[in-house]
């Protein structure tokens, strides 16, 4: 079997129907945020659809995004989510970390601490990881998430220093602030719980006229398949780490294929990523020579 299954990105709200509209399709999981508070109050009888609907495909993640650091009710949220992963039959629950805005990052360690040792020892005793989605800005701050960059990080995963704490990872981010996303997942690929399928182009040439804060835009977020990075060094870094897990398209952010076309490309994405993983459909013989290599696992 494949140690990384591909999957796409669900709101809660509208899962349940697309999710039968898309089985066919060849989608292997799907990763469902929470973005309506019925479907979490009501959390035990929403996981039961959500279960019939995807036919014996995984979950590979639930979601809830918002300032986990600065809102109670975020954080209440996230809370709900530990506790119930499991009814999903999945152990990742992703989100943002959040920020005070009001102070820098290094200034806003000592809230993560506050906030995220509790739920790094409630994920814990459920067996659950929590993945930071690596979004954001705003060193100095005006941020609503710090975990946006590796020396973010480092700060946070010295504070909290739990096993339940990941990444939540995706090249697109590194692409918008001008970073080579490979160099910086060969370094945290260990860290990296869940993966977002989202991509970015970056037009170099607008970038050398312009600059980064002229009124030229200079980068897009893309689905994976049109941006500019290769997915199959993606995965090759995600597999020699030991990953074993799920890259879920995130969808809806492409400024070429969306609205009629967000489907068409993401199935198109699908494919790709699918063959960027190492094939499309698991075959697993013939068993009597397999080369020189020994055993994979």
């Amino acid at each position: 079997m494949f140690d990384i299954l591909v999957g796409t990105l669900l709101p809660s709200h509208a899962a349940i129907p697309v999710i039968k509209q898309l089985n066919p399709k060849g989608f292997e999981c799907y990763e469902i945020y929470f973005d309506d508070e019925e479907n979490i109050a009501n959390i035990a009888e929403y996981s039961k659809e959500v279960m019939d609907a995807v036919e014996g495909r995984k979950i590979s993640a639930i979601a809830v995004y918002g300032n986990t650091m600065n809102d109670k009710a975020v954080y209440n949220r996230v809370e709900t989510l530990i506790k119930n992963a499991h009814l999903f039959g999945c152990n990742t629950v992703c989100l943002s970390a959040g920020a005070d805005p009001t102070k820098n990052v290094p200034d806003n360690i000592p809230l993560f601490k506050k906030t995220f040792e509790p739920l790094a020892k409630l994920a814990e005793e459920h067996g659950v990881k929590i993945g930071f989605e690596n979004c954001g800005y705003g060193w100095h701050g005006n941020s609503d998430n710090i975990a946006f960059c590796p020396s973010a990080w480092e700060l946070m995963f010295d504070a909290v220093p739990s096993d339940a704490l990941g990444l939540e990872w995706e090249p697109a981010h590194q692409l918008c602030a001008l970073v080579d996303p490979i160099p910086q997942l060969r370094k945290w690929a260990k860290k990296v719980v869940h993966v977002h399928g989202k991509d970015a182009t970056v037009a170099w040439d607008v970038v050398r006229e312009y600059g980064t804060h002229g009124i030229v835009p200079y980068a897009w977020h893309r689905t994976p398949g049109f941006g500019d990075s290769n997915w199959s060094d993606i995965f090759t870094i995600l597999l020699q780490a030991g990953f074993k897990g799920s890259v879920d398209i995130e969808g809806y952010h492409d400024p070429v294929h969306y609205d009629d076309m967000e489907w068409t490309a993401q199935i198109t994405s699908l494919e790709y990523l699918k063959r960027a993983r190492g094939g499309v459909e698991f075959f697993e013989g013939p068993v009597e020579y397999r080369g020189y290599q020994g055993k994979r696992k």
